[in-house]
């Protein structure tokens, strides 16, 4: 994983720079996914997908800090927010599966 896989504008490509790019693609895109779905509901929403996608992109983002890197200022800026969303993401679970109870 950290031999180089291409190499463009001098900056050498290896599998764990992939796995960061793809970490920090998901965990800025969320911001995306955030806003398209409070455009539609006319105010704002934090929609469950935006938890994954934190969840998901802090994970590939601390695996590259951790093995691509060796990084614990990456390893510590990540481990936040995943608890943070997991936490988030646990209490959209309860809180949707008591609604559908309530029914």
């Amino acid at each position: 994983m950290h031999e180089t896989l291409l190499s463009f504008f001098g900056v050498n490509v290896t599998g764990w720079k992939l796995v960061g790019y793809a970490g920090i693609l998901m965990f800025t895109s969320r911001w995306f996914v955030q806003l398209w779905y409070s455009k539609r509901a006319g105010h704002s929403v934090m929609p469950r997908l935006f938890w994954v996608m934190s969840i998901a992109g802090s994970l590939l983002c601390l695996l590259y800090f951790t093995f691509g890197k060796n990084d614990s200022v990456g390893i510590i800026s990540y481990v936040f927010p995943m608890c943070v969303a997991g936490y988030n993401l646990s209490l959209d679970l309860r809180h949707s599966k008591r609604k559908s109870k309530d029914r």
